[in-house]
C-alpha cells in the first residue's frame, strides 16, 4: 500500500504556496507601514516590487493549485502531482525574489517565470492524459 498519496502532495503543495502568499502580503504590509501608504503604492519603488510580488502570485498560484487538485482527484501518482507543485513553487519563490530585487526584467524573474509555465504545461499534459486515458 502507498503511503503518501496524490491527495497528500496536493496538500503538501497547497499548504506551501499558501504560506508563500501569505508572506508575500506581508511583506506588502511592512512596506506599507514603512512608508505609510494605506492605498496603491505612492510611486514608491520598494512598496510597487512588493504588490507587483503577490499580486502576479495571486494571478498565477490559483490556477496552478487547481491543476494539482485536479491531479489529485484523478489520482494521478504522487510524483506527478510533486513535480507540478515543486516547479510550480520553485517558480513563483524565484519570481518573488526577482522582483524584490528589480522592477525590471532579471535572471530570477525569468527562471521563475519559465518554471512557472513548464509547471503549467507539465501539469495541462497530465491532465489531459488522465482524462482520455
Amino acid at each position: 500500500m502507498n503511503l503518501i498519496t496524490s491527495g497528500h502532495a496536493a496538500a503538501l503543495w497547497t499548504g506551501l504556496h499558501l504560506f508563500l502568499l501569505l508572506t508575500l502580503s506581508l511583506l506588502v504590509v511592512r512596506q506599507r507601514q514603512r512608508h505609510k501608504v494605506a492605498f496603491g503604492d505612492d510611486g514608491i519603488p520598494e512598496l510597487a516590487q512588493a504588490i507587483r510580488a503577490f499580486g502576479n502570485a495571486t494571478e498565477y498560484v490559483p490556477a496552478g493549485l487547481i491543476a494539482i487538485g485536479v491531479l489529485a482527484m484523478v489520482e494521478a501518482p504522487p510524483l506527478a502531482v510533486h513535480l507540478a507543485g515543486l516547479v510550480l513553487f520553485s517558480g513563483r519563490v524565484m519570481h518573488a525574489i526577482g522582483l524584490s530585487q528589480s522592477g525590471g526584467a532579471s535572471f530570477p524573474r525569468a527562471v521563475g517565470v519559465t518554471l512557472t509555465w513548464i509547471s503549467y504545461v507539465f501539469a495541462g499534459v497530465a491532465l489531459l492524459f488522465f482524462a482520455i486515458a
